[in-house]
């Protein structure tokens, strides 16, 4: 089941971006940042007492001047709706009920989506307690009183906003299919990529029923083997976007990849790899997922005898923290290699559940140290007296080390690669926790 999104609407100088921050950036948040990842604070991963979820930051219901602002002010909220599961809308006790507060309150009744009205700046209950009635008049239930700056009120609003989460349904449902996540940004052809996968050899293709997403799940067997396919592309047009097109397809990147066993990111072989790039597929590596780099639009280049290696060279400079990912350059329009993108996609989703041995582990472990001794610091040596494997998608293990401040990133990355060199793991990232542990135990 994948975590509820929360999306936090507002107009500007609400306090909006300062209550995302607070949200996230307390002790509930369990955002970590990845060595080598340009991320991109849109959104966050937060924990809420037993409660985990995806909070996203629209970035401000602002006009635009060539634009009414009802027109600006729709089609910015409007993506943010049809992604999110609970809508978090922000407004200012000192400005009172604006025009376009009411504006926005008109929107957000028509989703019949659960909204959770938040009247931030409230500093002071005893001086601004009447003016939070005023809000009633939005329509759209119990307002909320915080003070995002002073922490103010967030816990009861944070326990109203989980209660209004879908309750978990067959969780004990076998599956056995793979779903696959196709990212990117607007127009490299992610549309394009599973309208020919559904348009060719169709064996059974309907529509998935159960997600309340944008996206749109397609279900195909290929060689007995069930697959998923959620296409991201759904976004509005640009003349209606502007803009905001490009932050909005990491929105939809994000409640598309948290379903996902394998991502698909997809780039553009006539554009090359752009930070909106890095940024999406950033996010899938966060996220522990399987992936693919997938090169389309491979027909449209002209191509000589070092063509592909510049590319893959590209590739590993703009990617480097995801050298684990294969490679394949493609053609949505021809077909090209797309049954060899079927074969890529069930070995690097076997490899994200693969399990190995304590056993095994442990061989590899002696023969890495002995090979490569542990760092020291100080006159204290780092020891690792043992490792094992405790989960999957992504593989992840636990080392037991006499002092977890010795276990440096540079030496991590060692054991990874001696992993990877003994068992391969291609296409999924591997995960490591460091628990000390004395000699003795």
């Amino acid at each position: 089941m994948a975590k509820p999104i929360v999306a936090v609407v507002g107009r500007p100088n609400v306090g909006k971006s300062t209550l995302f921050n607070r949200i996230a950036g307390e002790r509930i948040s369990i955002v970590e940042d990845t060595p080598g990842v340009t991320r991109d604070r849109i959104y966050a991963d937060v924990q809420w007492l037993d409660y985990d979820f995806t909070l996203i930051d629209t970035g401000g219901l602002e006009p635009d001047s060539n634009d009414s602002m009802l027109k600006q002010i729709y089609a910015q909220a409007e993506i943010a709706m049809e992604t999110a599961d609970v809508i978090l809308f922000v407004v200012d006790v000192k400005s009172g009920v604006t025009d376009t507060d009411m504006q926005v309150a008109n929107i957000l009744r028509k989703t019949k989506k659960p909204v959770v009205l938040v009247i931030n700046k409230v500093d002071d209950l005893k001086k601004y307690g009447m003016d939070v009635y005023e809000f009633y008049s939005l329509g759209l239930g119990d307002p909320w009183a915080v003070s995002a700056e002073q922490a103010l009120g967030l816990g009861d609003m944070l326990d109203e906003l989980v209660s209004h989460f879908p309750k978990d349904k067959d969780l004990n449902e076998e599956d056995d299919s793979i779903k696959v996540a196709v990212i990117g940004k607007p127009n490299v052809g992610k549309s394009s990529l599973i309208n020919k996968i559904l348009g060719e050899e169709r064996l059974i293709v309907s529509d998935v029923a159960g997600t309340t997403r944008d996206a749109i799940d397609s279900e195909y067997i290929y060689n007995g083997q069930k697959y998923i396919f959620i296409d991201t592309a759904g976004m509005r047009r640009k003349s209606k976007i502007k803009e905001n097109v490009e932050k909005y397809s990491i929105i939809r990147a994000v409640a598309a990849i948290d379903r996902a066993d394998v991502c698909i990111i997809m780039i553009n072989a006539e554009d090359g790899i752009s930070d909106q790039d890095t940024k999406i597929a950033g996010i899938a590596h966060e996220q522990g997922k399987a992936c693919i780099i997938a090169v389309n639009k491979w027909d449209k280049i002209e191509k000589n005898d070092k063509t592909i290696n510049k590319y893959k060279k590209e590739i590993e400079t703009e990617l480097k923290y995801m050298s684990y990912a294969p490679s394949i350059f493609i053609s949505a329009a021809t077909g090209q290699r797309i049954s060899k993108l079927f074969d890529m996609i069930k070995a690097v989703g076997e490899n994200s559940t693969l399990r190995i041995s304590t056993g095994l582990l442990n061989d590899v472990l002696i023969e890495a140290m002995a090979l490569n001794q542990p760092p020291a610091e100080k006159g204290r040596q780092l020891k690792i007296y043992y490792i094992t494997q405790v989960s999957v998608k992504p593989p992840t293990f636990v080392l037991f080390v006499n002092d977890v401040n010795l276990l440096h990133f540079s030496y991590k990355r060692y054991i990874e690669n001696q992993l990877r060199q003994a068992f391969g793991f291609m296409g999924t990232p591997i995960h490591f926790i460091a628990r000390n542990r004395s000699e003795k135990d």
